[in-house]
């Protein structure tokens, strides 16, 4: 993989907007308000037979791709969206789609489940959390030559800087979303309480400027009224940004990403982190936060407070979809480039999918077709959204649509949403070139010889993440005890490897 430039600015994640405009990156409140979607119908949620067996396009049949992604519950409309899509596709390429949708409460057992017993699928949606786990159990095709020779046009649309953050030894698993691929953190306020509770958000900079207005709030609106609405999956969106996770998908485990020694560390022990941990304590036991945060799985509507990686003009979508008037917007962190952010939304191919040149086509199309795209993205025309300009601008007339944007492909080629700058993803790509870069940029960490060992502290880590990071936990009391399993099941084992590679790497 190439290095890149370090340079150091501040920092920020994969965006991810709202289930229209969604991330990574990064999976996760992803700036896709994944919290606001609630479970999907078992109707397109359930398992499905491989693709069917069919005859090559030209002999009247059609293969379909099973494509498995993550979102929100399914409308009584999604069939149809759907079969409109594949109307235009049949002809375009001579492939359509059988879009199977997981949860977002449910979307890492769903395809833990998949990947484990080997369940029939063409396309999958995958992250940073779970990729080079999934790569390393043989799940996905080898693309590096085939995305060239079935898809030029898409390999030569994503720069290769992004294709290198792909890469795990040295070969490309899967098609990364081209969008802001650099990460930067926002935090967000519905303009309501911003104006009634007189918040400066301007002097907002750390978890510690929140407590003001986060009490004020509480104490202003009543008992059962919680500033900041936590759900199980994500914790504090972006609460370990400072750290690159060299891809491991195990936030116990990193570098900080500005620091030129490129020191792998325990990063809960951290003396920032550890800061951070408490202050979520705190606020849950103040009931700032839900007390149901631990378990909760799907986020309520219309949040008061909430943390997501972004960009300009995400608000305007979240603002459709959250049901509320006006939301005040304000970069907390970044841009910056890791080679988790690039991989913070990717699309892998089955290595056992029958169809892997057709799905490289659909997702070359997905990444090049303005039509398809907003499809895609924002449901059936007429009906969840229309156009207002071409294929350019777009007016939402639904918050049902499930699908989250970032998962899909480049934001390129998709519209904006009518209340968005014009210019929105222009200013995307702007802040793509001003990124700055993690000291560890280029690293992936191999962990083909680890596989035991990754598996082993994941589970240790699965088992507790979700009451520390919704602030249920004292974490004077369970750091030790996580940190403790976490060196039972391999930690240092990981940590040593992973620092003999980055040392070697950049040597």
């Amino acid at each position: 993989m190439k290095r890149t430039k370090k340079k150091w600015l501040a920092i920020s994640a994969v965006a991810l907007l709202t289930t229209a405009l969604a991330g990574c990156g990064n999976s996760n409140s992803n700036s896709n308000s994944d919290s606001s979607t609630s479970k999907p119908s078992n109707t397109n949620a359930t398992a499905s037979a491989q693709t069917e067996t069919s005859k090559p396009a030209d002999s009247g049949d059609v293969p379909t791709l099973v494509w498995w992604t993550i979102g929100g519950q399914t409308p009584a409309n999604f069939d149809k969206a759907i079969a409109a899509m594949n109307d235009y596709t049949a002809e375009k390429i001579g492939v359509k789609i059988d879009i199977k949708v997981a949860s977002w409460g449910d979307w890492d057992t769903k395809i833990n489940t998949i990947v484990n017993t080997g369940e029939p699928f063409d396309i999958m949606f995958t992250n940073n959390s779970k990729y080079s786990q999934q790569v390393t159990m043989g799940a996905f095709a080898d693309l590096t030559d085939l995305v060239q020779s079935e898809s030029p046009d898409l390999y030569k649309l994503i720069p290769q800087k992004v294709w290198d953050g792909t890469k795990i030894g040295g070969k490309i698993y899967s098609v990364p979303t081209y969008k802001d691929s650099s990460l930067t953190q926002y935090w967000v306020f519905d303009d309501k309480y911003v104006q009634k509770y007189g918040i400066d958000t301007a002097g907002i900079k750390t978890l510690k400027d929140l407590d003001k207005p986060f009490h004020d709030m509480k104490a202003g609106e009543g008992k059962s009224f919680y500033p900041l609405s936590l759900t199980q999956g994500d914790g504090f969106n972006g609460f370990f940004n400072g750290y690159d996770d060299m891809t491991l998908g195990l936030p116990p485990i990193g570098v900080k990403v500005d620091d030129a020694s490129r020191k792998v560390v325990s990063v809960l022990e951290q003396p920032d982190i550890m800061e951070g941990l408490k202050q979520l304590h705190q606020w849950y036991q103040d009931g700032i936060i839900n007390p149901d945060a631990p378990t909760k799985t799907e986020a309520d509507k219309a949040r008061p407070f909430f943390a997501a990686q972004a960009f300009p003009g995400a608000e305007a979508s979240w603002q459709i979809t959250e049901g509320v008037e006006k939301y005040d917007m304000f970069q907390i962190f970044g841009p910056i480039y890791t080679t988790s952010t690039i991989q913070g939304s990717l699309n892998a191919i089955s290595a056992n999918s029958k169809y892997k040149k057709e799905a490289l086509k659909y997702l070359q199309l997905v990444n090049t077709d303005p039509k398809l795209r907003n499809m895609l993205a924002f449901g059936e025309l007429g009906v969840d959204y229309d156009n207002v300009d071409g294929e350019k601008v777009i007016e939402r007339k639904s918050d049902t649509w499930p699908l989250a944007a970032y998962t899909q492909g480049t934001f390129f080629d998709l519209a904006v949403t009518k209340g968005a700058p014009v210019d929105q993803w222009e200013q995307v790509r702007k802040l793509n070139d001003q990124a700055t870069s993690s000291t560890n940029l280029g690293f992936a960490l191999d962990i083909s010889k680890l596989s035991t060992e990754v598996a082993n502290t994941k589970a240790v880590w699965d088992k507790y993440r979700y009451e520390l990071l919704t602030g249920a936990s004292d974490p004077e009391k369970m750091v030790p005890k996580i940190v403790s399993e976490l060196k039972a099941a391999g930690m240092d084992t990981i940590m040593k490897a992973a620092q003999e590679q980055v040392d070697t790497y950049f040597k």
